[in-house]
């Protein structure tokens, strides 16, 4: 008999503890990570790359940070609420270094190499007016032989 009230008393306490985590905030789920097949994709110079969208204020402030790798062929691509925008960059709270890639016109316009974790409060900004951002593992574009100028294409590359 007791078995058959404590049961349903403590599942519909579990319920609603879950359900007040949820709404204060303090519990959240994520959806599983998805595959590589499922991220858009973008190209630089042929070379494809799958891509991690950040747009939102939220989304660009974080960027990759306290992250501890990309994957190969991997970034992280910002984008803005308009064109021709020179935003700053930095590399708070990073735990590995990177290549910006600067894009302007479905091109590459700029390629910070090899920006390392430190110091942290240095800024990193486009030399001209830039439409997106792609952050990717230092050394990616000297592997892919990226240069300025080079092709962009994709999804989430609007020209």
């Amino acid at each position: 008999m007791a078995k058959q009230v404590l049961l349903p008393l403590a599942g519909a306490a579990l319920f609603i503890v879950i359900v007040g985590l949820l709404t204060q905030g303090k519990l959240s789920f994520k959806p599983l990570s998805s595959t590589p097949q499922d991220k858009p994709k973008i190209s630089l110079a042929g070379t494809k790359i799958n891509v991690e969208i950040a747009d939102s204020a939220e989304e660009r402030a974080k960027g990759l940070s306290g992250r501890d790798s990309l994957g190969k062929n991997e970034g992280m691509l910002f984008v803005f609420e308009s064109k021709n925008v020179t935003p700053s960059f930095w590399m708070k709270d990073m735990k590995f270094p990177l290549d910006i890639i600067w894009i302007n016109d479905g091109k590459i316009a700029k390629i910070d190499k090899n920006v390392p974790v430190k110091p942290e409060d240095k800024l990193y900004k486009p030399s001209a007016p830039i439409d997106y951002v792609l952050e990717v593992s230092a050394g990616f574009s000297d592997e892919n032989k990226l240069k300025v100028g080079d092709l962009v294409k994709g999804d989430p590359i609007q020209n």
